[in-house]
């Protein structure tokens, strides 16, 4: 099976995350907010990142956003 992350480009750790008072995750690219995740998801996602080295969170993170940077494609 071939590695998931061929080009390292995780290494550099692109996506971070804020979690709000009001249970909301936002999820930033690079420092520019691309996402935000409400409940359930919220739960799903925090047991998911708890669990997880820095690099899987990027991982997961990256899973997670899918190919967002299409604009207004869906």
């Amino acid at each position: 099976m071939m590695p998931i992350d061929q080009r390292h480009k995780l290494d550099d750790e692109l996506f971070s995350y804020r979690v709000s008072k009001d249970r909301k995750v936002f999820i930033f690219w690079r420092g520019k907010q691309i996402m935000i995740l409400k409940d359930p998801a919220v739960s799903k996602f925090m047991r998911e990142v708890a669990d997880a080295d820095p690099h899987q969170a990027q991982l997961l993170i990256a899973k997670l956003t899918g190919n967002f940077k299409h604009g207004n494609e869906r």
